[in-house]
């Protein structure tokens, strides 16, 4: 019986035939001759990993001697389409579940998050300063937070301030360039009226010079 339980095992699809352990069969590391550091795993396949390791644990957990113990009267009866029923079963449960991992990964966007996180963690290598923690006394945690964010405010509105200085400098600029057309277009039309008054009463002097009153009152 458990042989057949470790054939089948071996027969289903996604997972891997269990291979000996050969973690100490490394040969060691020379002392003072640190050995080269390993690239870290991004977190999106760590985590493939880990659901691949639980899907295979709950696989082993749903073994062929479990389902016989379930299901006696039929495995004593006909131990061939049990085995067979088995196998489906094993099969349609790792579909099933592996179509909701890919579910969950879809509706959860997790690729991009975990990919977003191995970003910032590279990012934050290049940091000398620690990362900060909190001190455990909400107080200071809030106030070291809360004075940064409106130390960055209030250089933001400094700015824009001086901003809006520089614009109400330019139109009062404009303003006061404005007030000077229009004060020496003013002192143009009154020099043009005073000149066409002057105009008017020199064509007066001159037509009274020509006919005199007398010469009317002669008529």
């Amino acid at each position: 019986m458990e042989e057949q339980q470790r054939r089948s095992a071996e027969d289903l699809p996604g997972v891997p035939p269990s291979t000996p352990d050969t973690a100490g069969e490394h040969a060691p590391v020379p002392a003072g001759k640190p050995g080269p550091a390993e690239p870290r795993r991004s977190r999106l396949k760590i985590f493939n990993k880990l659901m691949e390791k639980s899907l295979q644990r709950l696989v082993a957990d749903a073994g062929f001697s479990r389902f016989c113990h379930s299901f006696h009267p039929l495995c004593k009866q006909n131990p061939q389409m049990a085995e067979v029923i088995h196998k489906q079963f094993i099969s349609d449960l790792q579909k099933s579940i592996q179509d909701e991992i890919s579910n969950m990964i879809e509706e959860g966007n997790l690729e991009v998050k975990l990919e977003n996180l191995d970003k910032l963690e590279e990012l934050a290598k290049g940091t000398p300063e620690p990362t900060w923690r909190p001190s455990g006394v909400p107080e200071q945690d809030v106030c070291s937070v809360l004075v940064s964010y409106h130390q960055g405010q209030e250089e933001y509105v400094r700015r824009e301030l001086r901003k809006l200085q520089k614009e109400n400098a330019v139109l009062a600029d404009q303003v006061l360039a404005g007030r000077q057309t229009i004060a020496q277009s003013e002192q143009r039309i009154a020099a043009a009226v005073e000149e066409w008054k002057s105009s008017v009463a020199d064509l007066e002097s001159f037509v009274l010079s020509l006919c005199p009153s007398e010469n009317f009152d002669s008529l």
